[in-house]
């Protein structure tokens, strides 16, 4: 079996008038290096994520994808190279020509329009949705209660939740917390949204609302940055595709030619194993999968 994906066109490449974008890239990643200890985890990965661009990463467990994306929010300090938010430096300065840790207030201020979704949802228990959503918008924006309030009910909108607002983490389904935790990254205006495997948690049948939710802001032109095993989302939507395996970046480009046109001997591979499972199972798990 071919490891190719037969899926529709994502939106990027359909006849749609494009806006031009700003010179810069929103996010610039160059020669970005990262070491747990003795394990090197990212090798030299360089990333431009231009405005309104869709970047799904795609790869197997450990290659790196996750420490990736948290080294984008400043999660995670990097130990070679650099990444730029909008042109600034993030997570560093310069003192008297050498590169120096910056404050925590400094990193706070690069990172100020980069919102972020999790596997795990991360709600307070003791709140309702709607007080999750407003409570950065309190806390770190200082916004009046009000105006949180009306904020945060918009965004519940946004995700489909605006009858859910009274309700806690605990009676919301997997599916409906996720949706809130985009509701309150969002309501903080982000410039982009980061994606760290945001269906893995769960159910089967819960993850088609999550991924609606993540299409629209696609289309509403929202930057994305997705770390995802959902191939027929990364195919449909992204505007570019990268495979990372053992902490590089082996792949890169339009859905059609990385699903389509796998070339590269592990990606090829990844992609079978890819298919092979979910045939196994739609099957009802029955059977060979050699």
């Amino acid at each position: 079996m071919n490891a190719m994906i037969d899926l529709p066109v994502s939106a990027s490449e359909s006849s749609v008038i494009e806006t031009p974008a700003p010179s810069s890239p929103l996010i610039e990643v160059r020669n970005l290096g990262k070491r747990f200890g003795e394990l090197e985890v990212l090798r030299g990965v360089d990333l431009d994520i231009e405005r309104s661009e869709v970047v799904c990463i795609i790869g197997p467990s450990g290659s790196g994808k996750s420490t990736l994306l948290r080294c984008l929010a400043a999660l995670e300090t990097y130990d070679a190279g650099e990444v730029r938010i909008e042109g600034e430096l993030l997570g560093y300065g310069e003192k008297n020509g050498r590169r120096v840790r910056a404050s925590q207030g400094e990193i706070n201020r690069v990172r100020r329009n980069i919102g972020m979704v999790f596997q795990q949802f991360n709600l307070w228990p003791h709140m309702t949705a709607l007080e999750n959503v407003m409570e950065a918008l309190l806390r770190v924006r200082r916004l009046p209660r009000a105006d949180a309030k009306r904020r945060a009910n918009a965004m519940l909108d946004t995700v489909g939740l605006a009858h859910k607002g009274d309700v806690y983490p605990a009676k919301l389904s997997g599916g409906q917390q996720q949706r809130v935790a985009i509701a309150r990254a969002l309501a903080m205006e982000p410039h982009i949204m980061l994606f760290d495997e945001p269906t893995s948690a769960l159910d089967p049948e819960l993850v088609g609302e999550v991924l609606q939710v993540m299409k629209q802001l696609a289309r509403d032109g929202m930057t994305m940055a997705v770390v995802t095993h959902e191939m027929g989302f990364a195919a449909q939507v992204a505007d570019k595709v990268m495979f990372i395996d053992q902490g590089r970046i082996a792949v890169q480009g339009k859905p059609r030619e990385v699903f389509h046109d796998a070339g590269e001997p592990r990606l090829r591979q990844f992609l079978q194993n890819y298919f092979d499972r979910n045939a196994f199972w739609s099957r009802g798990g029955e059977g060979e999968t050699a």
